[in-house]
């Protein structure tokens, strides 16, 4: 716990829960209509096996646990690793409502997926038209 405050990362059940969280995720991605654009931006990149992983070693990171995503590619910041994607207001809501559908499949309190959801939005909304 850092300032009395306990990590995301614990609440959400450590890395078990995010690797769960990602793969439900990116199943919704390919399978989901509401993940079709999100689906698409990442055909174009990488693919999809490879963003499974670097989403989990991300969202560790991301959420208060270990750092893996800064251990394999040096950093984590999010503006730089999506600079090379253009991404609008639909990318983003295509991507918020997959993950609340993946929130809800790995079957978090509804506390923990409004408090996912606020950072979650916050970062997306970064993301806008970089």
């Amino acid at each position: 716990m850092q300032g009395g405050k306990q990590k995301l990362y614990d609440l959400v059940g450590g890395t078990e829960v995010i690797r769960e969280l990602v793969e439900n995720f990116y199943d919704i991605v390919e399978s989901d209509p509401d993940g079709e654009l999100v689906h698409q931006l990442h055909l174009r990149g990488m693919g999809i096996n490879h963003l499974r992983n670097a989403q989990f070693e991300y969202l560790c990171g991301f959420l208060g646990g270990p750092q893996l995503y800064v251990e394999r590619y040096g950093h984590a910041n999010n503006r730089k690793i999506h600079e090379h994607v253009e991404i609008g207001v639909p990318e983003v809501e295509s991507w918020l409502k997959c993950m609340e559908k993946a929130i809800d499949k790995v079957g978090l309190s509804a506390e923990i997926r409004q408090r996912l959801m606020v950072v979650f939005r916050h970062s997306a909304a970064s993301l806008k038209d970089i």
